[in-house]
């Protein structure tokens, strides 16, 4: 699918983020960094283009921030999903503008959380949202930094097939 218009945004990538020492900055630095990646592909993208699907199976970018939006609530707000394929699709009311700024707060919201737990190998901020002992915040937090990650390498495309911007 080419792309609508072309960008002469051609930005370097950056490099790994810089974090302090402790394991709980790390995995939070990253996850950070990541999210803002994610963030920054979806600004200022116009409309229809940053909710026409890029790829066969209907992904675009806003509903990937949408999604990812949910997924921060899921694992650590402890706010359950019942339908999460329903998580990729944005309603024609919500603007983008209303998405990114959810995702932000729901991020910030979500780091809060993530500070209250002094024990990385603790229970992780969803117990009892499943059967079994809780994921730890280590286990969570890593999960986060996989699931942002991945959506992250789509979002990268799917801006590069909108306007030709690449790099972070």
């Amino acid at each position: 699918m080419p792309p609508t218009h072309r960008s002469a945004e051609r930005r370097p990538d950056a490099g790994p983020p810089k974090t302090g020492p402790a394991e709980k900055e790390v995995l939070v630095g990253f996850l950070d960094y990541l999210r803002a990646s994610v963030a920054a592909k979806a600004q200022g993208v116009p409309e229809p283009q940053i909710r026409t699907p890029g790829v066969a199976s209907g992904t675009n970018l806003l509903g990937l921030v949408k999604h990812l939006t949910h997924v921060e609530r899921h694992w650590l707000l402890g706010q359950p999903v019942t339908d999460w394929k329903a998580t990729f699709h944005p309603e024609p009311e919500e603007s983008a503008d209303d998405i990114l700024r959810a995702y932000r707060e729901t991020t910030r919201r979500a780091n809060e959380v993530v500070a209250a737990c002094p024990d990385p190998g603790a229970d992780g901020p969803r117990p009892g949202a499943r059967p079994g002992p809780a994921p730890s915040l280590r286990w969570t937090l890593t999960h986060m930094i996989e699931e942002t990650g991945r959506h992250a390498g789509h979002a990268d495309i799917l801006r590069e097939l909108i306007d030709g911007s690449t790099g972070r």
